[in-house]
């Protein structure tokens, strides 16, 4: 009988995913600065070199590991795009408040505090978290508010990407800060506040 041979691309898969889950637990427990590539590699049984291959700093790597999460989150909601049962207010509502959920959860919270504060002092770093995961999370709110004003919800005039921001922004920025608790009903009262300057009929 003739031996399989081995599977190279199922196998750096695997260790492509076990340095990137080795970066996202080590930055929940050490934070960003005290964060090595050393101590990525040991956590995830390879070797630096390996790491070096494919990704040329720590950054790099919580960049992409941040990615994966936010991946592995659209998959457990169910939804590639936000949600479009007709109402437009139920929809943002159950987004926002996924997001709350997501943000208050450790395994996300602290690789997206390091991720955002890496790329404060970092151009190059911050130039890509915005083009690689803010800008595609802004363009699905883009899409269903355009949804929203070609059939009549919002007004004609509404400035998409404004919108979006307004909803997106305060979130953030509490979470951020933690000027005050982000729970649902801070989630569901943005939504309103927002829409009642956007809705067709608001006036």
């Amino acid at each position: 009988m003739t031996a399989k041979t081995p599977d190279a691309s199922r196998r750096n898969e695997r260790s492509r995913r076990a340095i990137l889950d080795a970066a996202l637990a080590l930055v929940g427990e050490v934070g960003y600065n005290k964060l090595t590539i050393e101590a990525i590699a040991a956590r995830a049984g390879v070797g630096k070199q390996t790491i070096y291959r494919w990704w040329p700093s720590k950054a790099a790597v919580l960049l992409d590991a941040s990615l994966a999460l936010a991946g592995d989150a659209d998959q457990e909601g169910g939804w590639a795009g936000l949600p479009d049962t007709g109402d437009l207010a139920a929809d943002l509502k159950l987004v926002l408040r996924a997001t709350v959920d997501e943000l208050t959860q450790e395994k996300y919270d602290a690789p997206t505090r390091a991720l955002t504060a890496a790329g404060a002092t970092d151009p190059a770093l911050g130039e890509q978290f915005t083009r690689r995961l803010l800008e595609p999370q802004l363009a699905l709110y883009e899409d269903r508010l355009r949804t929203a004003r070609e059939a009549g919800t919002l007004r004609a005039e509404a400035d998409l990407r404004l919108v979006a921001e307004l909803l997106v922004g305060p979130l953030m920025h509490r979470w951020l800060l933690r000027t005050a608790p982000l729970d649902h009903a801070y989630a569901d009262a943005l939504v309103d506040h927002v829409l009642r300057g956007a809705l067709a009929d608001a006036d």
